[in-house]
């Protein structure tokens, strides 16, 4: 089932999510619906609290970075890249900051230029329950780190700098009340209703 997504200025998306354990209602079919509303919705990362859920859950798949027939190394790690991090902690992040244009389903219209660092040691549960240990570089890095700032109640918009953000607050403000060009389902915090 594709669940809408919700838009920036809803207050789910500045809270700190709570961590859940394997009794989690629905847990499996939650983590199906995401996967499927984040392909409909054309992503690479969903968390949980874009759902309208306040808990340390997010899914990610690269495959979308790769182009049919890549024959780069770098790039073909992302094809196969499917993961499920339940109640993840981000041990270390290392490495030279580096930027990158972020866009994000819950603030449709705006990509920015974030800088991260390349690597990251994070620690996490699966699917199963299974405690994983794993470290991650380049764009597999930063697509977890973009989605564990959401569990953490970060928006991307949250890392750029005050004249800049400034700058898009109207965009922003129109988001939150449905004034945006998409051909996904999304719920909208100041919609007229």
């Amino acid at each position: 089932m594709i669940l809408p997504i919700v838009a920036y200025g809803d207050p789910v998306l500045k809270k700190e999510g709570e961590e859940i354990d394997e009794d989690y209602p629905n847990l499996k079919t939650l983590i199906s619906d995401m996967f499927e509303t984040m392909e409909n919705a054309q992503g690479v990362g969903l968390a949980a609290p874009q759902v309208g859920l306040g808990i340390r859950l997010f899914i990610v798949d690269t495959s979308p970075f790769v182009d049919e027939g890549e024959t780069d190394k770098e790039m073909l790690k992302l094809k196969g890249f499917r993961k499920v991090f339940i109640n993840p902690i981000i041990i270390e992040e290392d490495g030279e900051k580096w930027n990158f244009n972020e866009g994000c389903l819950s603030i449709p219209g705006i990509r920015e230029d974030v800088a991260r660092q390349p690597e990251i040691i994070i620690e996490y549960l699966d699917e199963n329950f299974e405690l994983k240990e794993e470290k991650y570089d380049g764009l597999i890095a930063r697509v977890i780190q973009h989605e564990y700032d959401h569990v953490d109640g970060v928006l991307f918009t949250d890392r750029l700098n005050p004249i800049r953000k400034q700058f898009l607050k109207k965009r922003l403000d129109n988001i939150s009340k449905g004034v945006v060009d998409i051909d996904y389902k999304m719920k909208f915090p100041k919609a007229r209703r």
